[in-house]
C-alpha cells in the first residue's frame, strides 16, 4: 500500500570558491514500505531545473540510493562513512562522481518522518563540494469539506 505524501526539501550546496547555495521544495510524492525500507518518489519540476525527472529514495537500514530517470539520469548510494563512485549522465554528457557520506540519518514510518544527509562530492578524485539535505515527509491529508 503506498502513502500519498507532502515533501519538503531543504538543500545547501558549497562549492570550492563559490558561496553557499540553498534551495527549498516542497512538492507531492509517494512513500512505499520496501523490504525493510521504504521508497520515496517525487516528479522534479521547472523549479528545480529536473522537469520531466522523476526521483526515487530507496531507504535501507545501512544505505539511502538516490535514483533520478528522464532528463537528467543519475543514481548516488550514500552510506555513512563510505565513499561510492556514481555516474551523473545529464542532457550535455556523462560525469563520474565519488560520493563520500559524512552523515546519514532516517527515521521513516508509514505517517513520513525525516531524512538527512550530509556529504562531498568529488569530481575526478578532486573535491568538487559540500552538500547537504533535510527532507521532512508527512501523509497527505484529505481536504475537510463544509
Amino acid at each position: 500500500m503506498h502513502n500519498n505524501v507532502i515533501i519538503s526539501i531543504k538543500g545547501t550546496q558549497s562549492f570550492v570558491g563559490m558561496e553557499a547555495d540553498a534551495v527549498e521544495l516542497v512538492t507531492e510524492g509517494r512513500l512505499d514500505p520496501d523490504g525493510d525500507g521504504y521508497t520515496l518518489s517525487y516528479q522534479e519540476s521547472e523549479l528545480t531545473g529536473l522537469d520531466g525527472t522523476l526521483t526515487t529514495f530507496q531507504i535501507e537500514p545501512e544505505r539511502i540510493t538516490l535514483l533520478r530517470m528522464g532528463e537528467v539520469n543519475s543514481q548516488m548510494v550514500f552510506q555513512e562513512g563510505k565513499r561510492h563512485l556514481s555516474m551523473y549522465d545529464t542532457p550535455y554528457g556523462a560525469l563520474s562522481v565519488g560520493v563520500r557520506t559524512k552523515r546519514m540519518r532516517a527515521a521513516l514510518s508509514q505517517a513520513g518522518g525525516a531524512i538527512e544527509i550530509q556529504y562531498a562530492i568529488e569530481i575526478d578524485h578532486a573535491a568538487a563540494g559540500e552538500n547537504q539535505f533535510r527532507i521532512q515527509v508527512k501523509e497527505k491529508t484529505p481536504l475537510l469539506r463544509s
